[in-house]
């Protein structure tokens, strides 16, 4: 008896397992659009983050000073950063390719990186961590992984993907939002208000949450340490804010 619920335990767990690594319906459109990208990877073989999001009060230190961008730098494009009252304020100047505010300081290796954005206009951002700056032929480029954070609108509408990690400069998806696992955090990200980003990197595995409700669980080798970096992308508008960005080293 004991055995034969085991048995059934086991198979259900097998079963719930593979359903959360199916595709969503309403995300299948994806798998063909980005099934030429380097490094897309297959429904199968993504790990799922089931963590609590973690604590966050207290071991922090502040990465803004909430007056002025000492100990940050602009990398990459023309776009523009200032702080305001606490905030830092991202606008995207049309033209300019995407556009970094990097930390000075470039070995951040484990780490829970967390920060509240909000969007003034409509556009394209994330937070790149574990990066490095690489000189180009026009400008700068921030290459490593990003926590994206995509908006709401143009190319991007419904798809849902903030909070996964995008291969920033060397190939493209890492980690998409696009399986039955990820419905819940699909659904997160909140157009008005502030949105809390959290990023746990640890070894070969980074994780991260949005608003509390997990999103990815990727593992890498190539990445170990680098920045953090702003993003505001490329193209026609946006105008980001962000405030409370602070990282525990672990």
């Amino acid at each position: 008896m004991v055995k034969h619920v085991l048995l059934t335990l086991s198979a259900a767990v097998l079963t719930f397992a593979a359903q959360a690594n199916t595709v969503s319906e309403s995300q299948q459109k994806y798998v063909a659009k980005y099934k030429d990208q380097k490094t897309i990877p297959t429904p199968e073989e993504m790990l799922i983050n089931t963590d609590k999001e973690p604590d966050l009060s207290s071991g922090f230190t502040d990465l803004f000073n909430g007056k002025d961008l000492t100990g940050w730098v602009t990398r990459g494009g023309k776009s523009q950063f200032e702080a305001i009252d606490g905030i830092i304020k991202g606008t995207c100047i049309p033209g300019s390719p995407s556009t970094y505010l990097c930390t000075d300081k470039a070995d951040y290796k484990n780490f829970i990186f967390t920060c509240e954005m909000k969007w003034e206009v409509d556009g394209n951002s994330g937070v790149m961590l574990r990066a490095t700056v690489k000189p180009g032929d026009k400008f700068e480029n921030v290459v490593g992984p990003q926590a994206e954070m995509e908006g709401f609108g143009g190319n991007f509408a419904g798809r849902g993907w903030s909070g996964g990690i995008y291969g920033q400069g060397y190939g493209g998806w890492e980690y998409p939002l696009w399986l039955d696992a990820h419905e819940e955090v699909r659904q997160a990200l909140k157009k008005e208000g502030w949105n809390r980003l959290t990023i746990k990197a640890e070894g070969n595995t980074i994780k991260t949450w949005l608003n509390g409700i997990p999103a990815a669980n990727w593992e890498t080798d190539e990445y170990k340490e680098g920045v953090f970096g702003l993003q505001v992308h490329a193209g026609a508008q946006g105008t980001i804010l962000w405030r409370n960005i602070k990282v525990k080293e672990l």
